[in-house]
């Protein structure tokens, strides 16, 4: 959905997605513990730039800062569930600036969830929403190169590696060159 200017996204009110056998939908004040379940972990704080360690503060600022930047028209970030309950991990909708062409999208799922497709899936659902829903004719995703289990994640939804070269940062200390993988609108 735009509004004023073709670039600028809105969102509607509440955001509840349905499709491969999963709901994404709002994080809520009672997922905190879940949150801080979900992200303290290792791997998640090796490949992410959320905090760690990752506990219930940490969920109560991350949950903020998501509310900010939706209503921003910046970021949308929804949990992963089977049926609208239990979070499992996270899909998020990112642009740098509200009228930013340009959208690039990411996941995480929980280590004791690993292993079910749920970040395929959830990126699936995630992928056509921006399309269709939202009119995006193209969007991306940001992968190390040896981030293995993330290649195959986009693989498995038809990402294309781009030639783009990789936009370097650095992420709590750690240099990294992250490739554009591309998803277009078919």
């Amino acid at each position: 959905m735009t509004s004023d200017n073709a670039t600028r996204l809105t969102f509607p009110p509440q955001v509840r997605l349905e499709g491969e056998g999963l709901v994404l939908r709002e994080w809520a004040d009672a997922d905190l513990p879940a949150m801080a379940e979900l992200f303290d972990d290792p791997d998640i704080a090796y490949w992410t730039p959320l905090a760690s360690p990752f506990d219930t503060a940490a969920a109560h600022a991350y949950l903020g800062r998501a509310r900010q930047e939706r209503a921003d028209g910046l970021r949308l970030r929804l949990a992963i569930t089977a049926d609208g309950g239990l979070p499992l991990g996270e899909v998020l909708l990112i642009r740098k600036s509200a009228n930013d062409p340009a959208v690039s999208l990411g996941y995480t799922v929980g280590a004791a969830h690993r292993g079910q497709r749920l970040g395929a899936r959830a990126l699936k659902v995630i992928t056509d929403y921006a399309h269709h829903a939202l009119g995006l004719p193209r969007v991306t995703l940001g992968i190390e190169a040896e981030n293995g289990a993330s290649i195959a994640v986009a693989r498995a939804v038809r990402f294309h590696l781009t030639d783009e070269p990789p936009l370097n940062a650095v992420i709590k200390g750690r240099p990294l060159a992250l490739q554009t993988w591309a998803h277009d609108r078919p």
